[in-house]
């Protein structure tokens, strides 16, 4: 029913008219003596209303529903005309009228709908002979309800055009996300080939450097996967995982091997730990801790995995000077913090990751420093034999 186009119009159209077809049958034992008439009004609403809805606006063209309005305006004054003269009902629908009509269509229709709009509200009082004072209200009403309709159709317009920039803004970042992505990992392999040719005549210290440049050409691998993550996160809400059952303690000891050998990094993992993970996914999450905690705090860093009643609990805590009070309101953010020493994705990352375990990722303060907790469900119960 929300939303923009020729579909969305005409619904909301279809909305206006069954209320006001209801709104005639509920006058119907107020004056019985109207009867037939508001019988007929009601009629004439609800068939409006189903026109509304079957008919394939999509087709017709984009300002084709404004004909809905055209006979929208005919109806209230058939509406007004049945009451007697009446206007207390009807005005205020006509302004609502023209108040859809200002979300959908561009100013010179509503320009257009004045004059049937105002023939609309005189010609009954006219008839049903009303006199000057109440035939006068239509020089009160019809200003207001096209005043109302051009404040309406700026501010609406102003929106569109502030959702099409940022549609091509969104459309740009992730043409740009995935060209980085892909660009990365075609010189990436021809890099990776190479340091494993050599690793196979390395001898004496050359041997554990280029092992340490293999682990992070392949975590490089990963980070452009990541990105390409980030785009289809961003886009649909969900990523698929690839979940299995590792002991706690070496999934901590394979991410820690890509972190350098000065850091100051303790883990502390119980070894009968079993978590139900996605291995990758889990990586990326206690990197992206890691390095926040080595960026923005201060050594050491502690990694602690262990269960409680509820869950996995994986935290890692630096000893740092904490999280200013202005950023915890977007902390998890995109682009949070970024700056010179990082785009701020890290811990956008972390919580979309967390959420796709169907787990929570949050900031808790400590004296000193701050602990950044990843909650994962328990491992799944293995059925009964």
């Amino acid at each position: 029913m929300l939303g923009t186009g020729p579909r969305a119009a005409a619904r909301q159209a279809a909305l206006l008219f069954a209320v006001a077809g209801l709104l005639a049958l509920v006058g119907i034992p107020n004056t019985p003596q109207h009867t037939g008439r508001l019988l007929f009004v009601a009629a004439c609403d609800l068939t409006l209303a189903l026109t509304g809805l079957l008919i394939p606006w999509r087709r017709l063209g984009r300002h084709a529903p404004a004909l809905l309005g055209l006979a929208g305006f005919a109806v209230l004054g058939l509406s007004t005309w049945s009451f007697g003269g009446v206007a207390a009902g009807t005005g205020p629908f006509l302004v609502l009228l023209y108040a859809w009509a200002a979300l959908h269509f561009p100013r010179w229709i509503l320009g257009l709908y004045a004059l049937p709009a105002t023939l609309a509200y005189l010609v009954p009082l006219i008839l049903t002979g009303q006199p000057p004072l109440v035939l006068g209200s239509a020089f009160v009403l019809m200003p207001i309800a096209l005043a109302v309709a051009f404040l309406i159709e700026a501010q609406a317009r102003r929106l569109r055009d502030d959702r099409d920039r940022l549609s091509r803004i969104e459309q740009w970042r992730a043409a740009m996300i995935n060209t980085l992505a892909h660009d990365v990992r075609a010189p990436l392999s021809t890099v990776r080939l190479v340091l494993e040719e050599i690793s196979e005549t390395a001898t004496g210290p050359q041997t554990p450097m280029i092992g340490a440049a293999l682990r992070q050409t392949a975590r490089i691998a990963r980070l452009a996967d990541g990105l390409l993550d980030v785009q289809r996160i961003d886009s649909t809400g969900h990523l698929k995982l690839d979940r299995a059952p590792y002991p706690a303690h070496l999934l901590v000891k394979d991410a820690l091997s890509y972190v350098r050998e000065d850091a100051d990094v303790r883990a502390e993992v119980d070894e009968d730990l079993i978590v139900y993970v996605d291995k990758q996914r889990f990586e990326q999450i206690l990197m992206n801790l890691i390095t926040n905690a080595l960026r923005y705090g201060r050594p050491p860093v502690i990694v602690r995995f262990a269960r409680d009643g509820t869950g996995d609990r994986l935290e890692v805590r630096d000893h740092g000077p904490g999280i200013p009070e202005d950023l915890r309101p977007r902390l998890f953010g995109q682009f949070a913090v970024g700056g010179e020493q990082g785009v701020g994705l890290g811990l956008w990352i972390v919580r979309a990751l967390a959420v796709a375990h169907g787990g929570q990722a949050a900031a808790e303060a400590r004296e000193p420093g701050v602990a950044m907790v990843v909650t994962f469900p328990p491992p799944p119960v293995p059925p009964a034999p």
